[in-house]
């Protein structure tokens, strides 16, 4: 059961993605949603708050998706918080960085609600399991 209070953190340079994803999880139920513009902010956001799921974009300027993943999971209150990557490249290389570095799931732009969903509960079970 997905608690639909959850704060989750949307990490992305591009604030069009920020408002489609925020609206994406609005229409799955979530309400809690935090944003930052790239992952030094998003660092400082999980320094001071406890996520249920971050996602993030995984190309921004000055500290990258996978460079916020690698930080995230080095300690801190979000080290096994559920990790969503969203990118635009579904270069294999990348894919298995990470993995490798700890990501619950990784969904390749465009995508909808449903898949969102569906990452979001397989990334939520990962934890759970």
């Amino acid at each position: 059961m997905i608690d639909p209070g959850m704060p989750i953190l949307v990490v992305d340079d591009f604030a069009t993605m920020v408002k489609i994803i925020r609206n994406l999880l609005k229409q799955i139920g979530f309400e809690n949603i935090d944003d930052a513009a790239d992952g030094a902010a998003a660092l400082v956001k999980a320094g001071e708050k406890t996520y249920g799921l971050i996602i993030s974009d995984w190309n921004m300027e000055p500290m990258t998706g996978y460079d916020l993943l690698a930080n995230l999971r080095a300690g801190g209150p979000n080290t096994k918080t559920p990790f969503l990557m969203v990118t635009a490249e579904s270069k294999t290389e990348n894919v298995l960085a990470a993995r490798r570095a700890g990501v619950s799931s990784y969904i390749v732009k465009p995508f909808n609600a449903a898949l969102l969903r569906s990452r979001i509960d397989q990334a939520l079970a990962s934890v759970a399991a």
